[in-house]
Formats: structure tokens, sequence, C-alpha cells
């Protein structure tokens, strides 16, 4: 049994719940609009009496925040989910993506403040306790306790079973999620971004339907069909990283799945949420406003290819 390493403590200004840019690169260039600011001032408020943030590796999930068999929903007019496979293939990239989160929040939800975060960490039904711990919505500082409530089991398995159990994902967002006040085509459908590096399993039984989802069901599911009702609900993405091992029928089976279009290789996975964020701020028509967010945080070369990921 392998473990992707969460243990982590993060004190910079740049991944905090306030509007400090003291640590950008270019920290006179971008301030956070004001509208916002009392809730973010608040979020930093309870970051800083709390500690600073550790992702500790855990025995098990907190399961009364990520049983996924529970029904949850948004009644925002902009839910978002966000999907991270957690197998010891990723590495660190789950680590790098969670620290992330209050900067994520906190330049999406300026952009549109009814914004409100699921997440789900995604592991193999195959061989983990665990296949899939899912969140309800939520909103600034109270999504950490998410974050730090998942446990980062992973298992490596080499070539012996390298699909994911991406389609109990899937599953979860038909079945159990509910977003009732969320556009159902566009403009405007929720997103959906998942983060990963391989394929998913082709189907699954309702034997872990039943042990994952609490669902009842007498015939095995198709992943791929699964999927393809989600991206008709959700605007959905994989972003995947460019370490993938199998990166021609990882691409094929994902982009039958949910669009040719709607693949995104990460060439750096440091860069994974900026360009998510990229993908979220041009669909709202803000990204001038991130190009200026992100260069002052960034030297050009790496806006440059944040924005040519995203054709923007």
């Amino acid at each position: 049994m392998c473990h992707i390493n969460f243990s982590r403590r993060y004190t910079g200004a740049m991944y905090s719940w306030d509007d400090d840019t003291s640590d950008w690169a270019n920290p006179s260039a971008y301030r956070y609009q004001p509208a916002g600011a009392a809730q973010r001032q608040q979020d930093a408020a309870r970051a800083r009496a709390q500690g600073p943030r550790t992702y500790s590796r855990r025995s098990e999930p907190d399961w009364q925040l990520l049983d996924p068999s529970r029904d949850v929903s948004s009644h925002s007019r902009q839910p978002m989910v966000i999907g991270v496979d957690v197998t010891a293939s990723m590495a660190h990239w789950p680590a790098e993506i969670f620290d992330r989160l209050p900067l994520l929040f906190n330049t999406l939800s300026q952009y549109d403040p009814a914004l409100e975060l699921a997440f789900a960490a995604i592991g193999d039904t195959r061989a983990f306790r665990w296949p899939l711990q899912a969140s309800g919505f939520g909103k600034g500082f109270d999504l950490e306790r998410v974050l730090k409530g998942i446990y980062p089991e992973g298992q490596d398995r080499g070539s012996i079973d390298n699909p994911e159990s991406y389609g109990i994902f899937a599953r979860w967002l038909n079945q159990r999620v509910s977003v009732p006040h969320a556009p159902t085509q566009d403009p405007g459908r929720p997103f959906c971004i998942i983060f990963g590096d391989i394929t998913m399993h082709p189907g699954h039984t309702p034997a872990e339907l039943r042990d994952v989802l609490g669902e009842h069901v007498q015939q095995d599911i198709d992943c791929q069909a699964e999927f393809r009702r989600v991206a008709a609900r959700w605007d959905t993405w994989f972003l995947r990283t460019a370490r993938c091992w199998e990166p021609q029928q990882t691409d094929a089976q994902w982009g039958e799945a949910i669009g040719h279009d709607r693949i995104v290789v990460i060439e750096d996975d440091l860069r994974a949420v900026d360009i998510a964020m990229a993908l979220v701020a041009k669909r709202w028509g803000r990204i001038q406003d991130f190009r200026e967010n992100l260069s002052a945080r960034q030297p050009p070369e790496v806006v440059q290819a944040v924005l040519r990921a995203v054709g923007g």
C-alpha cells in the first residue's frame, strides 16, 4: 500500500483566504474586487484562529462529510463540482490542487458570489475501501473542513489494474446530486472539473453501486454512458496530467464520454488549478481580469502557457 503524501503545512499568502498579495510576483498589479472583501476577511480570521493549514495523514475519511451514499443539493445558480483522482499514480498532484483551494474560491467567487463548491476524491472500487469520497456544497472557509476530512487512500497497482473508478463519480453526480436552480443547458451550465491521469473502468457492477452509493440496481452500468449524462447537465472537463501512462487510450475513451474538445493536457502540474480557473473565467466573460490576476502572480511565460491551454 502506497499512500499519497498529504502531510503538508502551507503558510504562504498566495493560497490564504484573505486579500494578501504580498508573496505574489508583482503584488501591486492586482487587487481583488471590494464586493467580497468582508467575507474574505471573515474567512481569513477563521483561518488564523485555526492555525496553519495541514493535510495530515488520516486513518479513514470523515464519513459524516464525505459519504457518497447521501443525497446532496445546491440551490445556488452557480454550483461547481471538482473531482480529483487520489490514487498513487497522481503523486503530489492532489495536495497541490487542494492547497490552491482558497485562491480558486477567492478568484472565482468575485466573478460570481453565488459560487458553491463540492469536492470528490476518486479511487478504485476494485482496490480501495473508500473508492469515492464526496462532499456536499459549500462556500469559503467551510470548504477547508471538507478537504481535511479526505483520506488519501492510494494503492499502486502498476500494470495490474490501470483504470480507476471515475464512472462511480459520474453515477454519484447523476443519482445523488441535485442542482435545481442551475441552468440545464448552455449558456450557463454548472462546471464539473475532473483532475486525473488514466482511463475509467468500462462498467461497474450492482454490488459496487450498492457498496459505494447505496444504490440497488439489477445490471451493470456503462461508465461512458454515465459521463454522457453528466456532460448533458454539466460543463464537464477532464484535466489530464501529461504524466499519463496511456495517453492515447485515455484521451480516446474520455473523448467519447465527454467530447474530445473537453480534455486539457496539463504539462505543468503546478498550473492545473490556474488552468481550471482560466476555463471558468473564459466562459464567464472574465478572462481579462483573470489574465491580470495570473500576471500578478506568475511570470509572462507561465501566463502565456496557461492561456494557451484554454485557447485564451
